[in-house]
């Protein structure tokens, strides 16, 4: 029992059977948009008593300058000091304090001042744990 096939070679082609999706998509992005429309705002806001007592200002802290002149005389907050003993007193006096209470020390170099008298002062705030310490007046180094 034999079978023959035909060749469809002179057949008319087969016919597409896609759904075409664009008019799909643009109902769907419609519903979305009227979906985002209808749903209400979320205002995030929390009440929140607050005392009736305003905060008062931080007190200004307290602040000794140490110049250190160019022939390498060290004096605190104007009174010029006999030497690094009297330095490393001062110094200790204000790392005694806690964190909070300790004083800034402010060191104001001149700008002809050796190096060497800087670092020594920048020692004995080391040494003596003073941690509220700045460099203040470079100004002076420009030109």
């Amino acid at each position: 029992m034999g079978m023959t096939v035909a060749s469809l070679s002179g057949a008319e082609p087969e016919a597409l059977m896609d759904v075409n999706t664009t008019p799909l998509i643009d109902v769907m992005l419609v519903l979305l948009v009227m979906l985002i429309l209808t749903i209400p705002v979320q205002l995030h806001s929390i009440t929140m008593e607050l005392g009736g007592k305003p905060i008062s200002a931080k007190q200004q802290p307290v602040v000794h300058e140490v110049a250190i002149d160019f022939d390498g005389a060290v004096s605190w907050d104007g009174q010029i000091l006999a030497g690094p003993a009297a330095l490393d007193d001062k110094m200790r006096e204000a790392g005694a304090l806690t964190l909070a209470d300790q004083p800034e020390v402010h060191i104001r170099p001149h700008k002809l001042a050796d190096y060497s008298a800087v670092t020594a002062v920048l020692a004995a705030v080391q040494r003596n744990g003073v941690r509220k310490m700045g460099v203040v007046g470079n100004e002076q180094y420009r030109e």
